[in-house]
């Protein structure tokens, strides 16, 4: 699974996304321009100390992402899709593309993409989820829907069963 931020403004949305990358063996795409640095120094001070083993690559705009990815699937996450996010179905190999937190994914790249938009539903007047909720809402099902594939060897070697605490 491939999660992409499209210019995302705040360090602590991508840092928590960015977790959720490294604990689900998930790659993680940023498209510039960021609202941070990523250097060394904002990244100790903003404690990710599993920055270190988080698959990430950054692009120049959204065009060198398209460049590097020619073959890309890629779900457009937006508050103004058709299809709610668990009526598609995830390639194991699929891009999940999330926009920045003050104005989202533009609209001439969404218009591109209409039939590969997805939302999570709300009531409500909220006007969107916070980023890094969204993109563990919308991951996990992806994760689901492909049998956990490749989480459930990782997890047999890191972590002991509740059995075999007794």
């Amino acid at each position: 699974m491939n999660i992409v931020l499209y210019e995302p403004e705040i360090p602590a949305n991508t840092g928590n996304i960015g977790r959720t990358c490294v604990a689900t063996g998930t790659k993680l795409h940023l498209i510039e321009p960021l609202g941070f640095s990523l250097n060394e120094k904002e990244i100790r001070r903003a404690g990710l100390d599993y920055w270190k083993d988080l698959d990430v690559t950054v692009y120049d705009d959204f065009d060198d992402f398209l460049a590097k990815n020619p073959n890309a699937k890629i779900y457009m996450a937006t508050t103004k899709a058709r299809h709610v996010y668990t009526e598609v179905s995830y390639e194991p190999d699929c891009f999940i593309m999330f926009g920045k937190e003050s104005a989202g994914i533009p609209e001439e790249i969404l218009l591109e993409h209409k039939d590969t938009s997805i939302r999570i539903p709300m009531i409500g007047d909220i006007r969107s989820l916070n980023l890094g909720n969204s993109v563990a809402v919308v991951l996990y099902e992806a994760l689901r829907q492909n049998n956990f594939e490749h989480m459930r060897l990782l997890g047999q070697l890191h972590h002991h069963s509740w059995d075999e605490a007794k």
